[in-house]
């Protein structure tokens, strides 16, 4: 009988591989060997978001550091759609519970932009970063998004490559409910290539913002239905919307990902 995948999952640099040494951060190794009590011997899995999941056992266990020798691939790596999330930042806890979310759901680039009405004016991408690293390890996702650079939402737009297309969630009500929208989208234009979804600030996007979007060639303005939602919720439900209509949850999922496979959870790279 094959043995258990690992109880505990953790994102280190790579590359992995077959025999690779991966070295192991303070706070990492006090998380393993501290709070999980693991020691030598002890398996671990291990993802560096190019090649795949890997078992690895613990061949050094330090206050300060140690390592881990990889043995064997549990999973190969896997691409998921290619997705982006813009949105307004927000409170910092919001923020972060952004992209926590947006890591769960299979992003591959977190944009944040500033629009007129954004009520924040920093965004920490180290942070960030963290919580989304703590979110894959969670997930059992095999990749962590990127964290761009905050950029204008006008100087977004001007630069935006034709072929990416845009689904903005219009909080005017004009657009079309968001899942009949895609469903026509898919239908017409065949297998979906880039995509990004966009949400704006808690006070809505300006009348130049929003004139803006709606002259972009393959902007897709949509509604997220008769409530309003907090910006927060409302990248949750839009995300959701695209992955249902566009993404791979029209896909199984892999054994080794379903849920109850990692009842523990390495999260010694979010914030404590």
């Amino acid at each position: 009988m094959a043995d258990a995948a690992p109880k505990v999952r953790l994102f280190v640099d790579g590359p992995l591989g077959s025999g690779a040494e991966a070295r192991l951060s303070r706070e990492q190794a006090h998380y393993l060997f501290t709070v999980m009590r693991l020691g030598p011997g002890d398996a671990v899995a291990l993802f560096d978001g190019e090649n795949g999941e890997w078992r690895a056992v613990v061949a050094d266990a330090g206050r300060r550091g140690g390592a881990l020798v990889c043995a064997e691939r549990l999973r190969a790596q896997t691409v998921g759609p290619d997705l982006d999330l813009l949105f307004a930042p927000l409170k910092k806890a919001r923020t972060d519970f952004v992209a926590e979310k947006a890591t769960e759901m299979g992003v591959r680039r977190l944009i944040p932009v500033f629009t007129r009405f954004t009520n924040s004016e920093r965004v920490n991408r180290d942070r960030l970063r963290a919580h989304a690293v703590e979110a894959a390890e969670q997930c059992g996702v095999l990749s962590v998004p990127d964290i761009a650079e905050p950029r204008r939402l006008d100087a977004v737009l001007a630069a935006w490559p034709a072929e990416r297309r845009l689904m903005f969630c219009d909080e005017s009500g004009a657009g079309r409910p968001a899942l009949d929208a895609l469903a026509d989208s898919r239908r017409l234009g065949g297998p979906p290539g880039p995509w990004a979804v966009l949400v704006g600030p808690e006070g809505g996007f300006s009348p130049e913002e929003r004139a803006a979007l709606a002259a972009l060639p393959g902007a897709l303005p949509v509604s997220l239905g008769p409530r309003i939602l907090r910006a927060d919720t409302a990248a949750v439900a839009a995300l959701a919307l695209w992955q249902a209509a566009m993404g791979d949850w029209r896909r199984q999922a892999p054994q080794a990902a379903r849920a109850g496979e990692h009842t523990e959870i390495c999260a010694a790279s979010g914030p404590r």
